[in-house]
């Protein structure tokens, strides 16, 4: 009566959809999570994440923010706290009440005035973590054509 023997019906499609590329995540202030945490698209953190996350889009730690831990992403905006190691392979934005202290690996760096940035900082184009750079400081010439002192 209510089962089908019919072999012309098809199985449901349990495939996953695709991942909206205007999707956002947010863990709002109160919520803490300890652990990994992974995601696909952007996610803001105004509650309080130890551990890891992994983000394949942009993170955004609010005013109330706060990741213990580390961090991998392709774009950062820290208004709140980090404490830990962060990997971003594009723009690390830090914004004046911010507070970052750790180990920063980037692309690009903006940091405003008036935040905390107690870090050792590597730039540039390397994708691993492991990747260390040594500082180059390049000889100017002056206004007179001279080489300064390269101290």
């Amino acid at each position: 009566m209510f089962g089908s023997k019919d072999s012309n019906i098809k199985p449901r499609n349990r495939s996953v959809t695709p991942v909206n590329p205007n999707a956002f995540n947010s863990l709002v202030q109160g919520t803490v999570v300890e652990g990994t945490v992974r995601s696909e698209s952007d996610i803001r953190v105004d509650g309080l994440i130890k551990g890891k996350l992994f983000c394949d889009a942009k993170v955004v730690i609010g005013p109330t923010g706060q990741i213990e831990g580390e961090i991998h992403c392709a774009n950062a905006v820290v208004e709140g706290k980090f404490e830990g190691i962060i990997f971003v392979t594009e723009l690390l934005n830090v914004r004046e009440n911010a507070v970052v202290i750790g180990e920063v690996t980037t692309g690009k760096l903006l940091v405003q005035s008036g935040a905390v940035f107690n870090v050792t900082c590597t730039m540039g184009s390397q994708t691993t973590p492991s990747a260390k750079s040594s500082v180059v400081v390049s000889k100017k010439e002056d206004e007179k054509g001279a080489k300064a002192p390269n101290n």
